[in-house]
């Protein structure tokens, strides 16, 4: 429902997705310069899970950011599925090489990046020893200010010294570092997943989330017989052949997924595999793309959960059961205790879900 604020249906599918929340238009009840959501699903995991490694999460989009085309939303809502709190959306990067240098910095080799790591805390160690010395000037205001500043310092210290650890502990084979976005599809989101899945086997991030299209998408797909943009080919009109088209599309989106998730399960951890120890919601805000309709969701739950979860069914829940619910359940299979999110109602049927 629009409540009226003129907010599109595409920019309100990408920001309900995963917050359960209606996305406020800028121009619309709280005026001309503000935006408002809510906290999604994953960075409420992030401030539990994201204590124990140096990033608490990792946004990733396979389009660039757009400030056009956004179906009369703001482009915020649009360009992110992930919000920190109600006022502040995450920018998800769509640069292989900025992800890579961010997971394992610009160094050549673990050696270089420990050095650089011990270069970034002496350097934080000084920050620290001349703001405690500029405390003694300050009013109480001023103490409070840098007193937030100082408790990030500190968070940048801890992180710091948990990724020297994970150096220390254990080494994996880095790919090179990779220049630029490539111009071939399945190859820059292969090699985004590929990056997501080091991210997880180095334990750099436990929480994760990836765009693979904006809404109103104008990628076309020509690799698999598809020449016609993404979103007009979701406006079907009942057309058998743009049906089929768009059948094609989600194919081929579902296949890269699916070698993800190959991926993890190839890959050893612990005493199992990293699907063995994960939980990946996929899918998206839109149930039918022709008529605009949010309901009905196809939504694929992936990975063991650490034995909470079990694969190979097919589940369908009442048409009113909301999106949050399942948002809801697979934090709380996580260890993420939280009451609500959104619009829930609370959990789905716990058996149920145990047998997903």
């Amino acid at each position: 429902d629009s409540f009226g604020d003129g907010n599109g249906d595409h920019p309100r599918a990408t920001a309900v997705w995963l917050s359960g929340v209606h996305a406020w238009e800028r121009n619309g009840r709280l005026g001309p310069t503000s935006i408002k959501l809510g906290v999604t699903a994953d960075q409420i995991a992030a401030r539990q899970l994201g204590q124990a490694t140096p990033l608490p999460s990792l946004e990733l989009v396979l389009e660039r950011p757009t400030a056009i085309s956004c179906d009369s939303g703001d482009c915020f809502y649009s360009n992110t599925i992930t919000w920190r709190d109600e006022t502040t959306p995450l920018e998800m990067e769509p640069h292989p090489r900025v992800v890579f240098e961010r997971l394992f910095g610009d160094g050549g080799s673990a050696a270089d990046r420990r050095a650089q790591a011990r270069h970034s805390g002496s350097i934080l160690d000084s920050v620290a020893e001349e703001a405690l010395n500029l405390e003694r000037s300050l009013g109480a205001g001023d103490r409070g200010k840098l007193a937030e500043y100082l408790d990030s310092v500190r968070d940048l210290e801890q992180r710091i010294g948990r990724a020297e650890a994970r150096d220390e502990q254990a080494e994996i084979d880095l790919p090179d570092r990779p220049i630029d976005i490539p111009e071939d599809f399945e190859e820059y989101a292969t090699l985004m997943f590929d990056l997501l899945a080091l991210a997880y086997q180095a334990d750099v991030t436990r929480v994760s989330t990836l765009m693979m299209a904006r809404e109103t998408s104008p990628r076309t797909f020509p690799q698999i017989g598809v020449p016609d943009q993404h979103h007009t080919v979701s406006h079907h009109r009942n057309d058998p052949d743009y049906i089929a088209r768009k059948a094609k599309i989600d194919t081929y989106h579902i296949s890269l997924f699916g070698r993800f998730l190959e991926k993890l399960r190839a890959t050893p951890d612990g005493d199992g595999n990293l699907l063995d120890h994960s939980m990946i919601v996929y899918g998206g805000g839109i149930g039918n793309g022709n008529l605009h309709e949010h309901t009905n969701l196809p939504c694929l739950v992936a990975g063991g959960g650490t034995g909470r979860l079990k694969g190979g069914r097919h589940l369908a829940y009442p048409e009113d059961t909301p999106m949050a619910n399942l948002l809801l359940t697979v934090l709380d299979k996580a260890g993420v205790r939280a009451d609500e999110l959104g619009d829930s109602t609370g959990l789905l049927n716990t058996a149920t879900l145990a047998d997903v």
